[in-house]
């Protein structure tokens, strides 16, 4: 992680999920270590939500939230941070789409918008992802999901919403 880092704080948003193991625990732990990370101050968390699996795998349901952090960190460390989080955590990167014991996106980084290898910002298709409005517009309603809307606007036509469940635990 580079030692630069930025003088004012920056409101992201991260999108989080897990459907190996004990999902609740590995969100907590993947929170707790963002918190703890110099420069990141999670400031508000989602409520869990059960959610059906995206793309092609076949697979179990996922526990998705999603949490506002303030950050001094930049969009690339950031990111870089997010991705030892879940090496830690033992996230294997080896079929996409696939079960994970633990998944952290970096979905909205102030008002920026970053095309980066490895990385754009806003997150290029959470406007169309009920499993990251539905938290997302929970605790940020008004987070700008990079099309010019809301996650409140985008939740309100968004596909699959219905199919979201909040956890109870």
């Amino acid at each position: 992680m580079s030692t630069a880092q930025r003088k004012t704080l920056v409101r992201a948003a991260l999108g989080l999920g897990s459907n190996i193991g004990d999902t609740l625990a590995n969100l907590e732990a993947a929170l707790a270590a963002l918190a703890a990370t110099p420069g990141i101050v999670v400031v508000a968390r989602s409520s869990d939500y059960r959610t059906p699996p995206w793309g092609p795998v076949p697979q179990d349901d996922y526990r998705n939230a999603c949490a506002v952090i303030e950050t001094r960190l930049s969009p690339r460390d950031l990111l870089d941070r997010c991705l030892e989080v879940e090496r830690s955590l033992g996230r294997v990167r080896d079929i996409r789409w696939g079960p994970r014991v633990i998944d952290i996106d970096v979905l909205i980084y102030g008002e920026e918008r970053i095309e980066e290898d490895g990385l754009t910002i806003p997150h290029p298709r959470m406007g169309e992802r009920a499993f990251v409005l539905v938290p997302l517009a929970e605790i940020w309603p008004d987070a700008p999901v990079g099309d010019g809307r809301t996650a409140r606007q985008a939740l309100a036509t968004c596909p699959g919403r219905d199919e979201i469940r909040p956890i109870r635990d």
